[in-house]
């Protein structure tokens, strides 16, 4: 993937059982959990490019969330603070290799930010 692809997509859901067989019924996804993400299961569309995950639905995460794939997250959240975008979860590390942020964007939106590799 490229910097500016859409790369994952996470799901609130509150019920996880239900949420895994509506959505692996509704568009065939194929819906598991990953060593070392249990309690996140993740899923792969047919085409086997597009996924995301299944998240807990908190109060600070009720819609879905894209992420985008960026060459450097801090890069991306400077240029987006000097757009009126804030900051609404910082670098956080996902593996030894890929890091995962959130900004707002000037309207309150939520988009995720990917940097790394998933090997």
């Amino acid at each position: 993937m490229a910097h500016g692809d859409i790369t994952h997509i996470d799901i609130p859901v509150s019920d996880m059982t239900t949420a895994t067989a509506f959505y692996a019924d509704l568009f065939g996804w194929q819906i598991a959990e990953m060593p070392g993400f249990e309690g996140y299961p993740m899923w792969t569309a047919p085409n086997g490019v597009s996924g995301g995950g299944l998240a807990p639905r908190s109060d600070g995460f009720t819609q879905p969330r894209s992420y985008v794939e960026v060459d450097s997250i801090d890069e991306t959240i400077a240029k987006a603070e000097a757009s009126g975008a804030t900051v609404a979860m910082a670098k956080a590390p996902i593996t030894d290799t890929s890091w995962w942020a959130v900004i707002a964007d000037p309207d309150g939106n939520h988009i995720g930010l990917f940097e790394g590799t998933t090997d």
